[in-house]
């Protein structure tokens, strides 16, 4: 017998008490682990019971999330033909799957390929919530892209849709209205985008009609179109009828004064408004007024971008006024390119001095000066410790001005750039910046 064996059994020979005890301790063990090991069958038995919702198996405590977001926008843009789509979209005709959120972007349908998504998308209307459609028809011939938004538009009809993207593709009104038969069906729609879409007047005339309902939209962005005054016109109409607006994007949408006065008075209905994008279109002097009516009802306004407006002095100070007194919760305030001097600077700088949650300042591109320069740095002074950006590139600033910005941004705790780029800075003047960033620890 191996010695380490010996010495283990001789306690037990020469000590009959011990070893009663030991025995019985082994037993007690014993039943303890018999115990565990049956409550744990019974807990595993109770947390494996499955359950015939969706598609997922469901454990009581640790659950595998369900998929939810069928995306095929992220490998390479290209056409997709019927054989392609029936491989690619498999995962969509799983009996009991769980996708609320499609993403079809970046790929090109033809007509094979849209008739093999119908029944797909069919089968899905009842759980479908977000549909992104966004740039799904790049380079087919007009003819064919018209009957395959028709194929979707007849599978989707009927859908409660939260969010719908029908961006980047060059709908103009025969496109708008080959999706007639989807947007008639939508008065639950919470986010529309229709950027880069060639959205002329008709066609804003054509979303207006269509769109029974956006008394829910929180989110409407019309980007890059052709809209003009009077599709702007048309736009107002639904800007009116969403007073739960959040988000409003109009930019690069070639409107006018008429149009931009009747988008601002449209706007005065949108109390709930926190992101406003007009930039680069062609309001001028009274839209710029009408403009800071509309502003005084935004009171939860984080961000506003009006650069490339025309709004000169007067359009300026009377939105730098208003905003003064109301969106005390502003982050974002963009007015480059807006033919702003240095008389529209006192207005400016009283509105920025209270305006401490700042993060980003745009004044690039206009005639501030040194004199308009000063007074806005004197303004940034005191706190804003939130402060990442100044912009005030191209503005006729020379070396004091440029001292003084640096002076009052250098020592906030977030910042990041100061952009005074094309201005007639003399070399010393530039050094002395240099400096004073340098002296940073």
């Amino acid at each position: 017998m191996p010695n380490k064996l010996k010495t283990w059994l001789l306690p037990l020979q020469t000590n009959t008490t011990k070893r009663s005890q030991m025995v019985m301790e082994g037993l007690q063990c014993s039943f303890m682990l018999r115990n565990a090991v049956s409550s744990f069958w019974k807990f595993l038995k109770e947390a494996l019971e499955p359950r015939k919702t969706k598609r997922c198996f469901h454990l009581r405590l640790l659950a595998a999330p369900c998929e939810t977001f069928f995306d095929i926008s992220k490998g390479q843009r290209a056409f997709i033909e019927a054989e392609e789509a029936e491989e690619l979209l498999r995962p969509l005709k799983e009996p009991g799957n769980s996708f609320s959120k499609i993403c079809f972007s970046n790929r090109s349908f033809g007509l094979g390929a849209a008739h093999v998504v119908e029944p797909i998308l069919v089968s899905l209307k009842d759980q479908l919530k977000e549909v992104d459609l966004s740039d799904f028809i790049a380079g087919r011939p007009e003819a064919e892209a018209l009957e395959v938004m028709n194929i979707f538009s007849a599978a989707l009809e009927g859908c409660i849709l939260r969010s719908l993207n029908l961006s980047n593709n060059a709908l103009g009104e025969k496109g708008v209205r080959a999706f007639g038969a989807l947007l008639k069906s939508q008065s639950c729609l919470e986010e529309l985008y229709l950027m880069n879409d060639g959205i002329s007047e008709e066609a804003a005339r054509a979303v207006c009609e269509l769109i029974p309902s956006t008394e829910k939209l929180r989110v409407l962005h019309f980007h890059n179109n052709m809209t003009g005054d009077e599709g702007a016109l048309a736009i107002s109409e639904v800007v009116k009828r969403s007073p739960l607006l959040e988000d409003f994007r109009c930019s690069s949408t070639r409107v006018g004064s008429e149009g931009g006065v009747a988008l601002s008075e449209a706007l005065e209905t949108c109390t709930h408004l926190k992101k406003l994008d007009l930039r680069d279109n062609m309001f001028g002097v009274e839209a710029g007024v009408a403009l800071s009516k509309a502003l005084s009802k935004h009171a939860d306004l984080t961000e506003a971008y009006l650069s490339y407006l025309n709004l000169e002095d007067e359009g300026a100070i009377a939105i730098a006024n208003v905003l003064k007194e109301s969106a005390p919760s502003l982050e974002v305030l963009e007015m480059a390119g807006n033919d702003i001097t240095a008389d529209a600077a006192p207005a400016l700088a009283a509105c920025i001095s209270v305006k401490q949650l700042l993060t980003k300042l745009n004044l690039a591109e206009n005639e501030l000066k040194d004199e308009g320069a000063i007074q806005i740095s004197k303004a940034l002074e005191e706190g804003h410790v939130e402060l990442k950006e100044v912009n005030m590139s191209t503005n006729l600033i020379r070396r004091a001005g440029a001292r003084l910005l640096a002076q009052a941004v250098v020592h906030k705790p977030k910042f990041k750039l100061l952009n005074i780029n094309e201005n007639f800075i003399s070399d010393e003047g530039i050094d002395e910046v240099k400096d004073i960033f340098k002296k940073l620890p």
